[in-house]
């Protein structure tokens, strides 16, 4: 019995291992936007992202959503793609990164919020106690005494992390029809996402800028890497683990995007930046435990009676 539970507890935290691998590579996505993206475009770069890799996953697929998943969807897709790619990249051009990389800290602490009003899943003290160390840790990471605040820039960042969180609790309250994949999912949500951001990058930044081919290659690694197979990675997690456990998880994309900053762009590293690393990634861990899912009690048999 002791064996099995093992086992269970072992597969549960492979799949959470797995799934930290989205947040990992969208930490990434600071260095590929400032170094091979054109600037000032946070609504053409939030388009790129989704679209393409979204009618590239219906097309490998070829699962279309029927009934009432089509407006489901759509909702998913807005709060998970439409709505948080946008107010993400207008955070980050708003703001220095550190107080956006903050801003999107908050997501766990809202995700338990909304878990406990949407999955009836119990808000304690200890899971709130994870997301004040994980945002902590973080701010250590990212933040300067020099950093600067703009009124809309911590609108949009604080709007963008209730966006993801929603999408993230919504995503695990609907689940996905039975014999549709993480992948198809994640190809309705981009493509939902990707077409609202369509008109809108038009409207407001007009066409589309000419494109070199360090530009393209960022944009091909943010689409397929960074979008449609980190998604896929995220939601397949959100279809078995415990949805708090999942949006902790994004507390490791900023620690990852320090890191990448360091190992590939030259950026220093002071010894409190480390120690929020550490304490970034504890808040990580508690998060865990403190939302992981109780094996169920086994039933003590009763004692085999012989007769006298």
């Amino acid at each position: 019995m002791m064996n099995t539970r093992r086992a269970g507890t072992a597969s549960y935290a492979g799949v959470l291992a797995i799934t930290g691998l989205a947040p990992l590579v969208w930490g990434s996505t600071y260095a590929i936007t400032t170094e091979f993206l054109p600037p000032d475009r946070p609504l053409f770069t939030a388009l790129m992202r989704a679209l393409p890799a979204g009618l590239l996953l219906l097309a490998v697929t070829r699962k279309l959503p029927q009934a009432q998943w089509i407006w489901k969807a759509g909702v998913l897709g807005v709060l998970n793609i439409g709505a948080f790619f946008p107010l993400l990249f207008l955070a980050a051009y708003r703001l220095p990164g550190g107080v956006a990389a903050v801003l999107g800290a908050a997501a766990p602490l809202i995700s338990l919020g909304l878990a406990s009003i949407a999955l009836n899943d119990k808000l304690t003290t200890r899971k709130v106690l994870a997301g004040v160390i994980g945002l902590f840790g973080v701010a250590l990471v990212v933040l300067r005494a020099s950093a600067a605040l703009d009124t809309l820039g911590v609108i949009a960042g604080l709007l963008g992390a209730t966006s993801m969180a929603s999408g993230t609790i919504m995503t695990k309250r609907w689940g996905r029809p039975e014999g549709v994949t993480p992948l198809a999912m994640t190809g309705w949500q981009l493509t939902a996402g990707g077409l609202l951001l369509l008109p809108l990058a038009l409207l407001v930044e007009g066409m589309p800028p000419a494109l070199d081919a360090s530009a393209i290659g960022g944009y091909l690694y943010l689409g397929v890497i960074g979008t449609a197979l980190a998604y896929a990675l995220w939601f397949r997690g959100l279809a078995v683990a415990n949805a708090t456990s999942v949006a902790f998880l994004g507390l490791l994309s900023p620690v990852s995007a320090a890191i990448i900053g360091w190992a590939a762009l030259g950026q220093s590293l002071a010894p409190l930046q480390v120690l929020g690393m550490g304490i970034a990634l504890g808040g990580t861990l508690l998060g865990q435990l403190a939302t992981a899912p109780r094996p169920a009690a086994q039933p003590t048999p009763e004692p085999v009676r012989t007769a006298a």
